[in-house]
């Protein structure tokens, strides 16, 4: 290995240390980096308040859970914006996925949905607490799954529009849309029961290949129509005074919408199949 006498800089510490270079590049950059933390203190403290097992604090949780999303979403692009992308930065944040988005919501999901009923629930034959603790796991394995295949593969083929499979944040943050509209944990078994074939569904869709829209190839740095302001002002202010319903419902759009596309798919393609 060859160097010419000078560091990044161009002056002469670069002749007496050649691997100063070198050196710098083992560092990290701290701005994505204390988003990610962020991101993982949320989870973290998701899991400790759903621990707790009352009624704030699943809401807590579920409130936690959200901002984990919102500084998951600040860190990629803090990073991209900076152009402070780095392996160190994409593996650091899919650990802390794993946790905000996979172990945090399957905790929450089995807390809210089934450990305060089969407690109270005299028939053992249903076997619901095994049940719930064994589709919490497919949950956080789908997860783990999802953002290890992002890892390797990327966005889909050819477009950066679009997500193979659902994101692990909006997994996540169904989970955490329902917990926070109702509240109360479930107290019927056929409701638990729906509740964990939610869950079971939500694993489905992130491990799948049904394609979800990213929003990243909206330009936000460039002017947009005014309507398009005003509806973000309106979005933005039902989510601060109906905070319940309307996150409940952007959640279910979401997770929704890659199975609509699907469809839409395949509703054009068949005509066409039919007619070569």
């Amino acid at each position: 290995m060859e160097f010419n006498g000078l560091d990044p800089i161009g002056n002469e510490e670069g002749r007496r240390n050649p691997f100063r270079k070198v050196r710098l590049r083992r560092g990290i950059y701290i701005l994505p980096s204390i988003f990610t933390v962020a991101n993982l203190l949320c989870g973290y403290y998701a899991v400790l308040a759903t621990l707790d097992g009352k009624v704030t604090d699943f809401d807590n949780a579920a409130r936690a859970i959200g901002l984990a999303i919102l500084f998951d979403s600040l860190d990629g692009r803090v990073a991209r914006a900076m152009g402070t992308n780095s392996e160190f930065g994409k593996e650091f944040d899919s650990l802390a996925d794993v946790v905000s988005f996979g172990i945090a919501p399957a905790v929450l999901a089995y807390a809210w949905g089934v450990r305060a009923m089969a407690a109270a629930d005299s028939s053992p034959a249903l076997h619901l607490t095994e049940l719930g603790w064994l589709i919490g796991f497919f949950f956080v394995g789908c997860c783990a799954w999802r953002l290890a295949r992002f890892n390797i593969k990327g966005m889909a083929s050819g477009s950066n529009r679009y997500f193979v499979g659902m994101p692990t944040p909006a997994g996540a943050g169904m989970i955490a849309a329902v917990v926070h509209a109702f509240r109360n944990p479930i107290d019927d078994t056929r409701v638990a029961l729906l509740w964990l074939a939610l869950i079971v569904g939500l694993g489905v869709l992130m491990s799948s290949t049904l394609r979800h829209y990213s929003f990243k190839d909206i330009e936000w740095t460039k002017r947009q129509p005014s309507l398009a302001i005003v509806l973000v002002a309106l979005l933005v202010g039902a989510m601060f005074f109906f905070s319940r319903l309307t996150l409940l419902i952007v959640a279910s759009t979401y997770t929704l919408h890659g199975v609509t596309l699907q469809l839409v798919r395949y509703a054009r393609h068949r005509p066409a199949s039919r007619t070569a």
